[in-house]
């Protein structure tokens, strides 16, 4: 028998970083009772040490809470947690698609920020109902009237009458929010005698029990005996457990048209069914799948390499976080300068971080990450299908290429508009063209084309720095564009240093060149000879420095002969040793 759905709601929080998302999610639970004293933490839903190291969402979760209203009436609240960085864009459109309306919550102290106004386009395009709240009305800093405003700029809508005044430190005002997800928030509005129509908003794996996966069901009734149809791939399934979460795991014999849950399907192929995926009965399908699926594609490839040679250890690590995170993709790559390891493909620079901490903080590995780039297509001489480069090794010589491509994105900054001209400047800057400029408020939307490697030097920590915190950036992916790109090789001691090759824009390779040999030069552990340091763009030496000698002595025995520098040639590889700084350090060079 399907439950009323008039008595649910499923509704998500958003807000800029740091504005409380979490902290109000922790006293909803409270004060609903799904959360006993004892089992309270800050962040609940932030369990990953990563997520309450950064103060960022970067895993999905939901939560199924039993509010009783005044009037005795109990309903049932669906809090869907989104992710909270730009890497994960597509995953929180996934996250708001579940949901029927979201909570948008502003920082009294710090007014309407840049992802408050991205937050609030995408539960616009999403088509849902927003309730406004300022939050940290009791803080000495609080301005109430200012925040407001910001949010009258924002949507004529969100009037003082509107606007919920709240503190989530000390539950002032929460009753107010639960009251309005009752009154203000649509009721789901799904027909269960329709086929099955679920959408796949989030999903995890376990070795022992298969792809596990959170859904909001749209239509029709899941039942754990029902065989499945995941539509994107056609995969089938039965059901092993099916329920929800109050934070904890809690089956149910059923989940009906309007409910969030799992599905626990015991398929063992990670990556089978992937987020935005439509699922419905195999003997009774739908007709459509949910429209807006995209296959998760990497954005920027880094090598991941292990200290000191913990190579079984780090295989069984990245294959472990693979599993969990479809987002992450990897390969076995073989190194001459840093040995076994992988190449891994991902969403981001951030995402690319959180893998290397949770590598660190989940199984003790320190690795080496080689500086990140995109995929380049590159078109040769003979051959009429162009070829895909991720790995900047495997570029053809310079007279082999007739034409490179690289992949663009379409990126909206939001920021002041007194932060115009910098940004504007820093976006120019990294070979970006401005599309389109549009004013909301005190706000301006600011879209540009960019290149994806320029984009993935650590281009939104750099946004976040000129705008002082206030900017946000959103990415969807454009086409290829022919661009100028040039190889960069590293010789250090005449042995080209497979970890240290490099493609790159022609008018930046001169000074990056330059400063890279520099680096090298104070970076690379020393020897008891001099060692050359070369960088060479197609076939010509741009730029040459040398590491000194471990002593003086080494170094003033004459000059070495040719016959000598031949023999070392041969005998260096494999024994320059890279240590994680050098990768630091171009990384660092890259933001500049």
């Amino acid at each position: 028998m399907p439950k009323d759905q008039k008595f649910i709601r499923n509704f998500a929080i958003i807000a800029h970083i740091d504005h409380g998302k979490s902290t109000l999610a922790d006293r909803i639970m409270e004060t609903t009772n799904t959360v006993s004293n004892r089992e309270a933490s800050d962040q609940l839903l932030d369990d990953l040490a990563v997520e309450q190291m950064h103060g960022v969402t970067v895993k999905s979760r939901t939560v199924r809470n039993y509010y009783v209203d005044p009037e005795g009436q109990e309903f049932e609240y669906n809090l869907i947690d989104t992710p909270g960085h730009v890497d994960f864009n597509y995953e929180v459109s996934r996250s708001l698609s579940a949901t029927d309306g979201v909570l948008l919550l502003v920082d009294a102290t710090k007014g309407v920020q840049a992802q408050t106004v991205a937050n609030y386009r995408l539960s616009q395009d999403a088509g849902l109902t927003v309730i406004p709240i300022i939050n940290k009305i009791d803080n000495k800093m609080a301005d109430v009237d200012s925040t407001q405003a910001g949010l009258m700029d924002l949507d004529e809508r969100f009037t003082p009458e509107n606007t919920l005044r709240i503190s989530a430190k000390t539950g002032i005002g929460i009753d107010d929010v639960l009251l309005a997800i009752r009154d203000r928030l649509p009721a789901p509005s799904g027909e269960p005698e329709a086929p099955l129509k679920g959408l796949i908003f989030d999903t995890k794996f376990d070795p022992y029990q298969g792809v596990m996966v959170q859904a909001r069901i749209f239509d029709g009734i899941l039942t754990k005996n029902m065989a499945l149809n995941f539509m994107a791939n056609d995969v089938s399934a039965q059901p092993k457990e099916i329920g929800f979460y109050t934070p904890l795991a809690t089956e149910t014999p059923e989940l009906s048209a309007g409910d969030v849950g799992y599905i626990l399907t015991g398929i063992k192929d990670p990556r089978a069914i992937q987020v935005g995926d439509t699922v419905t009965s195999k003997q009774n399908p739908t007709d459509a799948p949910f429209p807006g699926y995209q296959q998760i594609e990497p954005m920027v490839y880094a090598g991941i390499y292990p200290h000191e040679g913990e190579y079984k250890e780090l295989k069984i690590a990245i294959e472990k976080l693979a599993l969990n995170d479809a987002a992450f993709q990897y390969e076995p790559e073989q190194s001459e300068a840093l040995g076994m390891g992988f190449r891994g493909g991902f969403l981001g620079i951030f995402h690319l971080q959180i893998i290397r901490e949770r590598l660190q903080a989940e199984f003790g590995l320190d690795v080496l990450t080689t500086m990140p780039n995109s995929t380049y297509r590159v078109t040769v001489k003979n051959q009429d299908k162009p070829l895909y480069i991720e790995n900047p090794t495997q570029f053809p010589d310079y007279n082999m290429i007739t034409k490179v491509e690289e992949p663009y994105v379409c990126a909206k900054i939001t920021a002041p508009d007194s932060q115009l001209n910098d940004i504007m400047r820093l976006a120019e800057g990294r070979r970006g063209v401005l599309q389109d400029l549009e004013t909301i408020g005190d706000m301006l939307l600011i879209t540009y084309k960019m290149p994806i490697s320029e984009i993935a030097y650590d281009f939104f920590n750099e946004l976040k720095s000129v705008s002082h915190g206030f900017a946000t950036l959103s990415t969807e992916r454009d086409d290829y564009a022919e661009s100028d790109l040039v190889r960069l090789d590293i010789q250090i001691d005449y042995t080209s240093i497979d970890a240290l090759t490099f493609v790159m824009h022609r008018l930046r390779v001169d000074q990056f060149a330059q400063e890279i040999v520099q680096k090298l030069t104070e970076l690379v552990p020393r020897k008891l000879q001099q060692m050359p340091v070369q960088a060479i763009v197609e076939g010509r030496v741009i730029s040459r420095g040398n590491i000194p000698p471990l002593r003086k002595a080494a170094a003033s025995s004459g000059k070495t002969s040719k016959k000598q520098q031949q023999m070392r040639r041969q005998g260096q590889k494999n024994q320059i040793e890279l240590p994680q700084s050098v990768f630091d350090a171009i990384l660092d060079m890259s933001r500049h």
